[in-house]
């Protein structure tokens, strides 16, 4: 008889448990080196996969010739489930050593253990109902009457101590979905060494931060730099925050205008921190996928003397639902080992708050790293508490450094902003870099800005459209993608077009053209209008620079967001001109409309100066006490319960979304200019299913839309579904057009008309 399997293929069950034991007590050691960790994450690896000894998923697993044979759901019939049996072990054993504190203790690893494959669970009317369950007691039955060794089964002596929980009671959510990345993390990674030798070695090709601190600052030396004013302060704040990179760890606040460096001297200060404080990696996090891109190109120039795979982008919505997991979509899950990684507030956010597997791989990777946080103004109102509050654990007690980076400075460390009868709670002790950020902002002034004469008259798409095309050389930004396509079908033929409809190649191929545009003009090379339509996306992270910018109302931030797109370098003789307008429908309902609201309310009878700093803190202070920062009461979610340790981890995970994931579908879209090179990516995933470099890859071909609107395009043929939860879009030619992206909303177009 063959000895005991853990997959297809020959792994032995014996080797992979201990394994992943050694693996995720290893990645654990991190954030505990006292030890206690080490040993929870230890027992958690050692018997995750406790019931593969059972006898009826041992036959099934040395039968079957498929990969996904020990995947909990991938196979049938009750003999086969494996994940309660650990579980229940680590009741048993600690009630056996440890009486009734053990079996307490125990629910930690049986959280951990029976999680391993469908996520981490609620334990009241969840977990606890399961482990009850005759079918899970007699897992762990059979799985020990086919006599597992001793050293998996009784390893040595453990002592279980819940008072030495990072953050007590506070932390013991986080905690537990750290162990869990750990556990997880080093189980697809044994997984994926026994599948695939080659790639474990391919996964250590990564630079080190000191070689890109290295890099970063011979690529600064070498920049052909002009003698203006904006360059002398540009590097002004570069040299402040290499020089504030040496203080303790903790949390900063970046505060610089747009248009004054600011990404890459958060990145100089996030590289000059890792090396003085020894951090492992750095997380530099933007709010919108849509300029990600951007920014991660940025950093690859940077560092480009190092190689292409410098660093990891990461964005994709594509990660398999749990219930589709296959052996393939858990190794192509992101796991953030990179000393590099430019990724979404959705991403990350979502990630600590998350209960999936695949979801929570990455967490651990965070421990001791640099958190940039890009445009904090950004971070979700309804979701700012908890955000808030995980933010704190990860820096008193994983090592973690977090940086603000705002133009708008919301102050998050502010009393003002939070209420304190409803048990609010903001940051402490954050370290602003700038030495004077009210003289930097005063020395970067470089727009007017004209309120409309009344807040309450909006103004038709069409007088809009006649004023744009009376300009030159133009930018106008709106709110919603609907606002866009209706403004772009009266303007004149030419204008060019952005919305996050278009995937991030093609945004970027269209932002290029508007850069060269614009320096051709600056140069008298070009005599033809140059206007741009916008949705939002322009407003962070691209750097454009038109002479006049049109912003339909929003948020005060978002105003100051496009006035950073006007006379951005500073090269006009007088002041650029910002024209903010009432549009003919208000913003979406939710926090877009309060912030425009807030915005109307703090600059009334403030026409002199409407972007002064100071204004900032009233429209912060309305806004935030406008908005319930704990809207689905995630923190309460995930308040332990001292009697089981219950904690709500799965219902809270549904509760944290930044982003509907149940109502969006992620669009391979066929985007003309880059057809042969998606094909050959496309065929690659049919044939080798889903892989991280080959996901990284395509995400740049992706678009998001409601999936109310990807089902019916899927039972007409125009979408094909290769993988769980990657959609692909069939016909090229009339649903993805060269100036909108991706036709969707047939109410507003019909695509059949657009050259491609």
């Amino acid at each position: 008889m063959h000895e005991p399997w853990a997959h297809s293929g020959g792994r032995l069950l014996r080797e992979h448990l201990l394994a992943v034991a050694e693996g995720a007590a290893d990645f654990s050691a991190w954030f505990d080196a006292a030890a206690p960790a080490q040993r929870w994450a230890y027992l958690a690896g050692l018997w995750h996969d406790l019931g593969k000894y059972r006898p009826g998923f041992q036959k099934y697993v040395q039968l079957a010739d498929n990969p996904d044979a020990h995947i909990e759901g991938k196979v049938i019939g009750r003999e086969k489930t494996h994940s309660a049996a650990g579980a229940l072990w680590a009741m048993q054993r600690l009630e056996q050593t440890h009486g009734a504190p053990g079996k307490l203790a125990a629910h930690v690893l049986a959280y951990l253990i029976a999680g391993h494959h469908a996520g981490l669970a609620d334990w009241n009317d969840g977990l606890e109902q399961r482990l009850a369950d005759p079918d899970s007691l007699q897992e762990l039955q059979e799985s020990l009457c086919a006599n597992p060794p001793d050293d998996v089964l009784t390893p040595d002596g453990f002592t279980p101590d819940l008072r030495r929980i990072p953050g007590g009671a506070a932390g013991f959510a986080l905690w537990v979905r750290m162990l869990f990345s750990c556990l997880v993390d080093a189980d697809f990674l044994d997984t994926e060494a026994h599948f695939d030798a080659g790639k474990p070695a391919r996964r250590r090709g990564f630079p080190t931060l000191a070689q890109m601190r290295e890099a970063f600052n011979a690529h600064m030396a070498a920049l052909p730099v002009a003698a203006t004013p904006v360059n002398t302060l540009r590097a002004d704040i570069l040299r402040q925050c290499r020089a504030q990179a040496a203080l303790p760890p903790g949390f900063f606040s970046l505060t610089v205008p747009t248009g004054g460096g600011k990404t890459l001297s958060s990145l100089a200060f996030a590289l000059e921190h890792a090396q003085a404080h020894g951090k492992r990696r750095i997380v530099y996090a933007i709010p919108y996928t849509s300029i990600i891109e951007q920014t991660a190109d940025v950093f690859r120039n940077v560092f480009q003397a190092l190689g292409d795979e410098v660093l990891i982008e990461h964005h994709s919505q594509a990660d398999a639902a749990a219930t589709d997991e296959t052996a393939r979509s858990r190794l192509a899950c992101e796991n953030w080992d990179a000393p590099l990684v430019v990724t979404t507030n959705v991403q990350l956010f979502e990630s600590l708050f998350a209960a999936k597997t695949s979801r929570c791989r990455k967490l651990h990777n965070l421990v001791g790293s640099v958190i940039v946080l890009d445009e904090a103004q950004q971070l979700p109102p309804a979701f700012l508490q908890p955000i808030l509050d995980v933010l704190k654990l990860l820096v008193a007690h994983y090592g973690v450094t977090v940086v603000l980076c705002t133009a708008t400075q919301p102050a998050l460390g502010n009393s003002n902003y939070f209420d304190a009868s409803k048990n609010l709670r903001g940051l402490h002790n954050v370290r602003e870099i700038i030495d004077n950020p009210d003289a930097l902002f005063a020395a970067l002034k470089r727009v007017q800005v004209e309120l409309p004469p009344d807040w309450t008259t909006p103004t038709p798409w069409a007088d809009i459209a006649a004023q744009l095309s009376a300009e030159d050389c133009v930018l106008a930004i709106v709110n919603t993608r609907k606002a866009a396509r209706e403004l772009q079908r009266l303007m004149p033929e030419g204008t060019l077009h952005l919305s996050a409809l278009m995937c991030g190649a093609h945004r970027k191929d269209v932002i290029a053209h508007i850069k060269e545009r614009l320096q051709a003009k600056r140069e008298g090379r070009d005599t033809r209008p140059l206007r741009v339509v916008s949705t939002q996306l322009v407003e962070a992270g691209v750097d454009i620079d038109f002479p006049v910018v049109y912003r339909a109302l929003a948020g005060l931030d978002s105003i100051a967001q496009a006035a950073g797109r006007c006379n951005r370098e500073g090269r006009m003789e007088g002041l650029g001109r910002v024209v903010v307008f009432v549009p003919p429908e208000r913003p979406p309902l939710g926090h877009l409309r309060k912030g425009a609201d807030a915005c109307i309310s703090t600059l009334h009878g403030q026409a002199h100066d409407p972007l002064a700093r100071g204004l900032f803190a009233r429209y912060f202070t309305e806004f935030y006490h406008s908005v319930d920062l704990d809207q689905h009461r995630v923190a309460n979610l995930l308040t332990v319960q001292p009697r089981d340790l219950a904690v709500k981890f799965r219902t809270a995970a549904d509760a944290f979304r930044l982003i509907d994931d149940a109502d969006s579908a992620t669009v391979v879209v066929r985007y003309a200019a880059h057809q042969q090179h998606i094909e050959s990516l496309l065929n690659t995933l049919v044939a080798e299913g889903p892989q991280r470099w080959l996901m990284r890859k395509l995400q740049r071909y992706t678009v998001t839309i409601p999936q109310r609107l990807a089902t019916p395009m899927l039972n007409q043929g125009d979408l094909t579904l290769p993988m769980p939860g990657l959609y692909v879009l069939a016909n090229t030619d009339n649903l993805y057009s060269n100036i909108l992206g991706l036709v969707s909303d047939a109410d507003v177009y019909n695509p059949s008309g657009f050259a491609l």
